[in-house]
């Protein structure tokens, strides 16, 4: 009996790696130029980036659950005419006041009024290209940034991201950076996927 149970977990382990495998591979994520590479720290160069955001308030996790639906429906075309757009990733997140207390291959940049969670659009549709929003979905262009971003796995923890935080803002200063931009959340897998195998990031934008 303890063989077959054991026996089991590893097949659903084993299921879980594959399709998070399958998953993250089929989505497509922003292309950057990569500057410097330190161990889980990086140093980035990204293009223009076209996103679908919105604004909600409270706690971060509330605010990107209660920000995933509309943006969701928005991509799905659930409440707008035109085609669907694919699912991309990461979703990026920032603190309302553009600080963290505790800071997006869903972004969320800092507002008065909440978190603005947001979804980066596929690579070479424009603003010209993507269909109204409607609601209070937005869309714009983020310009070309030079981000240092820690990738780490884990839980969605408030711990955990001030605690990467801690590090990449560090990080910044040993190098003799200097931060321009919020400190922003980056998560690149669904809530379905064991925290072990999920890929976050802490990012934040860089002078140059």
């Amino acid at each position: 009996m303890g063989k077959l149970v054991w026996g089991l977990a590893g097949v659903v382990v084993v299921t879980a790696v594959a399709g998070t495998l399958w998953l993250t591979r089929s989505v497509e994520t922003p292309d950057y130029t990569l500057d410097l590479s330190d161990g889980a720290f990086e140093l980035r160069r990204y293009p223009a980036l076209v996103v679908a955001s919105v604004t909600r308030p409270g706690a971060r996790d509330t605010a990107v659950r209660a920000a995933f639906g509309p943006l969701a429906n928005y991509i799905f075309a659930k409440e707008r005419g035109g085609e669907k757009i694919a699912m991309t990733a990461p979703v990026t997140q920032v603190a309302p006041d553009g600080k963290i207390a505790m800071t997006a291959p869903v972004t969320q940049e800092p507002s008065t009024d909440g978190w603005t969670v947001s979804f980066i659009m596929p690579s070479g549709l424009s603003l010209d290209d993507l269909p109204a929003p409607a609601g209070d979905v937005r869309l714009a262009e983020i310009p070309p940034r030079r981000m240092a971003a820690l990738r780490f796995s884990g839980q969605w923890s408030d711990a955990n991201f001030e605690a990467a935080t801690n590090r990449v803002m560090a990080w910044i200063e040993d190098r003799g950076l200097t931060a321009v931009g919020p400190v922003e959340y980056a998560y690149y897998n669904d809530p379905f996927t064991p925290p072990f195998l999920r890929r976050n990031e802490v990012m934040v934008e860089v002078e140059g």
